[in-house]
């Protein structure tokens, strides 16, 4: 998701099946493309914590040399990483939260220990101090424990989450550093270490086990835009673009999801050129024949996040299909994606892999522009950025990190066209796919991305 430039922008066993998607896009309020369980959510959700912390987690521990990791935080003020460590029916922290994670080493694994909250459905052995009162287990003597604790384990080093770069790294607040600082001592903290790829990487990596009911959720992202941009919603002449913003907003209330953004619906149009009013994406445009639309658009379901743009054409009178032009900049659009997604290669960085779709897209002859980015436990989620729509020579710091295997992406990105039939006037094409890359490193779209335009008849 971003503000878009225009000339002036589940396991399938839980879900409907792909085949009643692809015969029927009226998605009504009544059609439950989730489980109404709400018990079965969290049950799914659940295993996909443990496979984190079970794998992902200890893995990580060891590739950055962490011995201890502490996350610390409080209810309303909660790390980044909080909830990607919690299970689905912890909302937040509770006063003072405390997770610790100990490296026993590569056969005993991580000791996973939690001072104030619960196990976290087993997951998390609750440490307590069987001398305090029951009262006092949080405050003072929480952070008392948290020195006994520590004292025991001897660790040799202790990450903190403290970032100037990565927001996902940052989570320690100044007030939390301080009780900590105070807690610990001096001879402990000279063992802190921002380790801040740890944090980063724990929020970035998935497991395989997400991707079945992800895929789900982007099929019904596209089945929503296409409803959307269609006369089922539309009627040219009459209906605004605010009018499908709102439609888009409460299609998503009534099928219970969430989302992270406002979704905005955007038109381009024939004589139209850059600073004219009925191209901005806040105004009220009523959208008529010969429109290009276009529609930045995610959902939130189970803790995952979604982030889509498509675009759509309004035919005009006596039309039957889509300009040619408007088709040559779709394909445009479509080959810049093509470019990214195959330049998305474990080891290599954020700015690296802008650099080099950057150049083969200038080879190509495509004018465009790349600013993709990690998606999952965000929308824009951890992990290496490939640009930004106004910092095309690469992000310091947030674009040098490196990608990983199992991790997901928006490939997100602008190609502008000059189309005759509109006398050579640029339409800008605004794409958004979620591309999953595998444990093999293997780039791929986690649902057919969009080739040909939506359209309204």
């Amino acid at each position: 998701m971003r503000k878009f430039l225009m000339p002036s922008k589940f396991a399938g066993a839980l879900l409907l099946p792909l085949a009643f998607l692809a015969t029927s896009l009226t998605l009504s309020a009544d059609s439950a493309l989730l489980p109404t369980s709400l018990r079965a959510q969290a049950d799914l959700q659940q295993q996909w914590l443990a496979a984190r912390l079970d794998q992902n987690l200890p893995a990580l521990m060891r590739k950055h040399g962490v011995a201890m990791w502490i996350v610390a935080c409080r209810e309303y003020a909660e790390d980044p990483a909080f909830f990607a460590l919690v299970s689905p029916t912890v909302f937040a922290a509770r006063r003072t939260t405390i997770y610790v994670f100990n490296n026993l080493g590569p056969e005993k694994g991580i000791e996973r220990l939690a001072l104030g909250g619960d196990s976290n459905g087993g997951l998390y052995q609750v440490y307590r101090d069987p001398d305090a009162p029951t009262h006092e287990i949080y405050g003072a003597s929480q952070w008392q424990l948290l020195r006994k604790l520590v004292d025991s384990r001897n660790p040799r080093n202790i990450a903190i989450d403290i970032s100037a770069t990565h927001a996902f790294s940052d989570g320690l607040t100044v007030g939390m550093e301080r009780q900590l600082l105070d807690a610990l001592g001096p001879e402990n903290a000279k063992k802190f270490v921002n380790s801040e790829l740890l944090a980063l990487e724990y929020q970035d990596l998935r497991v395989p086990a997400m991707l079945p009911t992800y895929r789900e959720m982007m099929t019904t992202v596209h089945a929503i835009i296409s409803e959307a941009f269609s006369n089922k919603v539309i009627t040219p002449g009459k209906t605004t673009n605010t009018d499908v913003v709102w439609w888009l907003r409460q299609k998503v209330n009534d099928l219970g999801y969430g989302t992270w953004f406002q979704t905005s619906v955007t038109v381009q149009r024939l004589g139209s050129t850059e600073g004219t009013e009925n191209l901005k994406k806040d105004d009220d445009i009523v959208i008529q024949r010969g429109d290009v639309l276009h529609t930045d658009f995610g959902i939130t379901v189970m803790r995952l996040n979604t982030d889509t743009q498509h675009m759509g054409y309004v035919l005009r009178e006596g039309e039957t299909d889509v300009p040619a032009g408007l088709k040559l900049a779709l394909k445009n659009g479509n080959a810049l994606q093509d470019i990214v997604l195959r330049n998305l290669r474990p080891g290599r960085t954020g700015n690296e892999i802008l650099a080099t779709s950057l150049d083969e897209m200038k080879t190509v002859g495509i004018k465009g522009t790349i600013y993709t980015h990690p998606i999952g436990d965000h929308g824009h989620a951890a992990g290496p950025l490939i640009g930004l729509w106004d910092r095309q020579q690469g992000v310091p710091g947030r674009g040098d990190v490196p990608l990983l295997a199992n991790t997901w992406f928006s490939i997100e990105l602008s190609a502008t066209t000059p189309v005759p039939e509109w006398k050579g006037q640029e339409v800008q094409m605004g794409l958004e796919e979620d591309a999953a890359v595998d444990a093999e490193g293997k780039a791929s779209w986690v649902a057919p991305r969009q080739t040909e335009f939506h359209l309204v008849r």
